[in-house]
C-alpha cells in the first residue's frame, strides 16, 4: 500500500524553500526527488542563472500526453516586520497555510504533483504525463518556461494539452478558469525639441505640448469594443517625466511610458504601426522628433472552449458542483509561451492574497484543487 503524497505537507515544504526569483532554494531538488521515485524521468534545465525542472512519466508513442506547468519562484516578501508569520515558515494555523508562495503558486504545484502521482499509481494511463516547473515566472520569464519549451523542441517531446496552475479563481476554487489572455505591450516614448528660456519661447521648441497632444490622442482612442471572449483592449499612460526643476527653462526632452493590454482583434505589430502613424502626425505638426522603444511581453491568445477546456469544465463541476466562468481577463502568465506548442488552460486557487503580506490559502482549497486535477487526469485519459 502506497502512502499518498499530502499536498498540504508538500506545500509547506515548498514554502520553506527560499525561492525569490531567480533563487531555487532546493525546491526543484525536492520535487525532482519525489517524482523520480515514482518513475518520472527528470531533467534539470539550466539557462542563465535560472533552474527549471522537466519530468515525464510514460513514453507510449500512441498515447496522449498531458502537461502540467507551474512555477516555484516567488516575489520578494517586502518588509518582513509587517508579516505576522515567518514568510518562509509554511506555518499552518486557523485552517490555512501561510507564507510567500502559498497562493501563487506552490500550493497548485503540490496539488498537481500529488494528483499525478496518485493517478499513475492507481490507474496508470496509456499515455504520458509531463510536469514542467520553472524558476523564472515572476522575473523576466526569459530563461524559465521558454527554456523548457526550447529543450522539449530540441528533444522532440510534444505535449497534446497543457494545464497551468496559476491562481485563476475569484471567490471560490474552480469558479473561474483562463482559456486565454490579452497581450501586453509597453512603449517608451521620448520627444526631443530645443531647450530655451521660458521668456523667449520663439527661440526654443518645447516638446511637452507635442507629447501631451499625442498622449491625449492615443489614450482617448477606442481600440475596440471587445468580442465574445475578450474585454475591450485598453491603453494606459503609466508615467510622464521631464525632470525639469527650473521654472524658467523650456526643456529639450520629455518622456512617457504607455502600456497596452490588447485582445485578439489586434497584434503587437498592428498596434505598433498605428502608434507610429500617430507619432508621425504629431512630429510633422510640432516639428518635434520622437523616438520609441517597444517591448512586447506577450501576444493575445485563445484556447477555444471545446475539447480540452470542456474536460476541465466537467472536472470542476464534478468536484464543486459549479460551472466555471471561462475568462481571458487579468495579466500575463507563462501560458503565453505554451500556447505556441499546445492548447492551454489555466486552473488554480483564489488569488486574493497573492503577492501580499501574510499570503495564505485555505487548507480545504488545496485539497479541492488536487481533486479537480485528479478528475482532469481521469477524464483526459478516459
Amino acid at each position: 500500500m502506497f502512502t499518498k503524497i499530502n499536498p498540504i505537507d508538500l506545500t509547506a515544504e515548498l514554502i520553506q524553500c527560499k525561492t525569490v526569483t531567480p533563487l531555487d532554494g532546493g525546491a526543484l531538488k525536492l520535487l525532482g526527488s519525489i517524482l523520480k521515485k515514482e518513475g518520472f524521468d527528470c531533467h534539470l534545465i539550466n539557462r542563465g542563472v535560472v533552474s527549471n525542472l522537466f519530468a515525464i512519466w510514460g513514453k507510449e508513442k500512441n498515447g496522449k500526453t498531458l502537461g502540467f506547468n507551474g512555477h516555484t519562484d516567488v516575489v520578494p516578501t517586502g518588509d518582513q516586520t509587517l508579516w505576522t508569520v515567518d514568510p518562509f515558515g509554511g506555518e499552518i494555523k486557523d485552517k490555512k497555510i501561510w507564507g510567500r508562495g502559498a497562493c501563487d503558486m506552490k500550493s497548485a504545484v503540490a496539488a498537481f504533483v500529488a494528483a499525478a502521482i496518485d493517478f499513475i499509481r492507481e490507474t496508470p494511463p496509456n499515455g504520458s504525463i509531463v510536469i514542467a516547473i520553472t524558476g523564472d515566472e515572476e522575473g523576466d520569464a526569459i530563461d524559465g518556461t521558454r527554456a523548457i519549451l526550447d529543450w522539449m523542441e530540441v528533444n522532440n517531446i510534444k505535449v497534446d494539452a497543457f494545464l497551468v496552475g496559476e491562481p485563476t479563481s475569484v471567490n471560490k476554487t474552480g469558479d473561474t478558469v483562463k482559456i486565454g489572455r490579452r497581450g501586453s505591450m509597453t512603449v517608451h516614448l521620448s520627444a526631443k525639441g530645443k531647450q530655451g528660456h521660458s521668456a523667449y519661447p520663439h527661440l526654443a521648441n518645447n516638446p511637452i505640448p507635442a507629447l501631451a497632444k499625442l498622449v491625449n490622442k492615443i489614450s482617448s482612442h477606442e481600440l475596440d469594443q471587445g468580442n465574445e471572449y475578450f474585454d475591450p483592449s485598453n491603453l494606459s499612460v503609466t508615467t510622464i517625466d521631464t525632470g525639469n526643476n527650473a521654472s524658467n527653462v523650456i526643456p529639450a526632452e520629455t518622456t512617457a511610458t504607455i502600456n497596452i493590454r490588447f485582445n485578439d482583434l489586434h497584434s503587437s505589430e498592428t498596434l505598433k504601426n498605428w502608434l507610429l502613424s500617430e507619432i508621425n502626425i504629431i512630429e510633422n505638426e510640432f516639428n518635434i522628433k520622437f523616438s520609441s522603444i517597444f517591448k512586447v511581453s506577450g501576444e493575445s491568445f485563445l484556447t477555444l472552449p471545446n475539447g480540452f477546456s470542456a474536460i476541465v469544465e466537467k472536472a470542476i463541476k464534478s468536484k464543486t458542483g459549479r460551472t466555471p466562468e471561462l475568462s481571458t481577463s487579468g495579466g500575463t502568465s507563462d501560458a503565453r509561451f505554451i500556447k505556441n506548442h499546445a492548447p492551454v488552460v489555466e486552473v488554480g486557487l483564489v488569488g486574493k492574497t497573492m503577492h501580499q503580506t501574510d499570503e495564505h490559502v485555505d487548507l480545504s482549497d488545496i485539497e479541492k484543487l488536487k481533486s479537480i486535477y485528479s478528475s482532469i487526469l481521469e477524464n483526459y485519459f478516459a
